[in-house]
C-alpha cells in the first residue's frame, strides 16, 4: 500500500507503464544527514564569521598578552637572573611591540592548536622573534619520525628551517594536545566546530526567514483526482528541492496549480526557537575555550554567582595556564642562550590582587622568616646590602 508519508529515498519504483495511484500526495522532505565544516575552513567560519568565536579569541589572546614576561634566573638553576630574554620578548622585533607578538601567537594556537616563533640571529646572537602562520608550516621529518625541520612556504616560495651545528632550531612550535596526530596541535575552535556551525546555521536559517516573510515549510498535498506520472511527480519533487529547500530558500512562496494544496506541517521558528538554540551553541564554544559565557553576555549561565567570580576563573583557568606554558616554551627554546628563562609576571593582573594582598599579609605575618625570606616568597628579590 502506497503511503503518502514515506520519503523519497524509500519510494517503491513503479512497474513499467504503472501510474501514481490514490487521489493525494503529500511531498515531505526527509531530514538529510547534517554538514559539518572543515578543518580548512575554521579560522574562517568559527572566527572571522562568527562573533562568538571572534570575542573568544580576542579575549584570552589580549589577556593573556598583557602579562609581561619577567626574568626567573639561569635556565639551569642556580644562577643569577637575567633579563635578556625577557627585553627581547618586550621588544621582539621592529615592528611589533612584544605584547602585540604575543596576542598574534596567543591567537594562532587558540585558532589552529598550534603557534610558530621563528628566531632571527646577528652575528650568532638572537636580536629578532617573528610570529609565523600555521597554515603556512610543514614538518620536516626525520629518520625516526620526530621532526627534524620546518618548511615555510609563501606563495610558492619554500624555505627549510633546520637546526644548525649545536642543535638550536630557529623556530619554536607550541602546541595544544592532539591525541591523534604527532605533529600538529588541537584547537579549541576545532572541538568547537559543530557548535560553530549550529550557531552560523541558526543565524543564516533566521535572516533567511526574515527575508522571506518568515513563512513556515509543509505538506504539498495533489487532490485533483487524476494520478501523477512518474516525469510529473519527479519535476514536482525537483523544483521543490531546487527552489523551496535550504536556508536561502527559507519561507520562498510557492506558486500552486493543477489542484495542488499547501499544508503547513512543519515547526514554526517560534516553535523551534531559534534563539534558545544559538544561545546554547554560544555556551558550547565558550566552554570550549574556557570563557566564562556571562563574560560574553550570554544569557541562561548560573555557574558563577556574579561578574567578579567569573572573571576571576577566567583569569585562573584559562589565562594563567596559557601564559606559563607559552613562558616555559620561551625558557626551553632559548634559556640557555640569553642567560635565563622568563615567566608571567602576575603581579599587577587585576585578578590577583585580592590573593596577593592575602599572601603578603600571611608572609609579613610570620614571625619566623628573615626579611630577605619574606621578600624572596613574596617575589621581589633580597634587599639591598644597605
Amino acid at each position: 500500500m502506497w503511503s503518502p508519508f514515506r520519503t523519497a529515498s524509500k519510494r517503491r519504483e513503479p512497474a513499467l507503464g504503472e501510474r501514481k495511484s490514490g487521489g493525494a500526495l503529500a511531498a515531505l522532505a526527509g531530514l538529510p544527514a547534517a554538514h559539518w565544516s572543515g578543518a580548512g575552513v575554521l579560522a574562517r567560519e568559527g572566527f572571522e564569521r562568527n562573533a562568538v568565536g571572534y570575542r573568544c579569541v580576542r579575549m584570552i589572546a589580549e589577556t593573556a598578552a598583557s602579562l609581561p614576561m619577567r626574568p626567573t634566573g639561569a635556565a639551569g638553576g642556580g644562577g643569577a637572573p637575567g633579563d635578556r630574554l625577557a627585553r627581547l620578548v618586550e621588544r621582539p622585533n621592529a615592528f611589533e611591540a612584544g605584547a602585540d607578538l604575543m596576542e598574534t601567537f596567543y591567537g594562532h594556537l587558540l585558532i589552529h592548536g598550534e603557534a610558530y616563533l621563528e628566531a632571527v640571529r646577528i652575528d650568532d646572537e638572537v636580536r629578532e622573534l617573528h610570529v609565523l602562520r600555521p597554515d603556512r608550516m610543514r614538518v620536516v621529518k626525520g629518520p625516526r619520525g620526530w621532526p627534524a625541520g620546518w618548511e615555510h612556504r609563501v606563495e610558492g616560495r619554500v624555505r627549510r628551517l633546520l637546526p644548525d651545528g649545536d642543535g638550536f632550531s630557529p623556530v619554536l612550535q607550541l602546541k595544544l594536545f592532539h591525541p591523534s596526530d604527532d605533529y600538529r596541535g588541537h584547537a579549541p575552535l576545532e572541538a568547537a566546530a559543530r557548535a560553530v556551525d549550529v550557531h552560523n546555521s541558526a543565524g543564516a536559517w533566521a535572516k533567511a526567514l526574515i527575508d522571506n516573510a518568515a513563512r513556515p515549510s509543509g505538506a504539498l498535498i495533489y487532490g485533483a483526482g487524476e494520478a501523477l506520472t512518474e516525469d510529473q511527480y519527479q519535476r514536482l519533487k525537483d523544483e521543490l528541492e531546487q527552489s523551496h529547500q535550504g536556508a536561502a530558500n527559507a519561507g520562498r512562496p510557492l506558486l500552486l496549480e493543477g489542484g495542488l494544496d499547501w499544508k503547513p506541517m512543519s515547526l514554526t521558528p517560534a516553535e523551534m526557537d531559534f534563539i534558545e538554540a544559538r544561545n546554547a551553541a554560544a555556551r558550547e564554544i565558550a566552554l570550549a575555550f574556557g570563557t566564562p559565557p556571562m563574560l560574553l553576555g550570554i544569557p541562561g549561565d548560573a555557574t558563577y554567582a556574579n561578574y567578579r567570580e567569573a572573571n576571576a576563573a577566567f583569569w585562573r583557568l584559562t589565562v594563567l595556564p596559557l601564559a606559563q606554558k607559552a613562558g616555559r616554551a620561551l625558557s626551553r627554546w632559548l634559556g640557555d642562550r640569553l642567560g635565563g628563562g622568563v615567566a608571567p609576571d602576575v603581579e599587577h593582573a587585576p585578578a590577583f590582587q585580592d590573593e596577593r594582598q592575602a599572601q603578603w599579609a600571611r608572609v609579613d605575618a610570620a614571625s619566623f622568616l628573615s626579611v630577605e625570606e619574606k621578600r624572596r616568597l613574596v617575589g621581589i628579590g633580597d634587599a639591598d646590602a644597605g
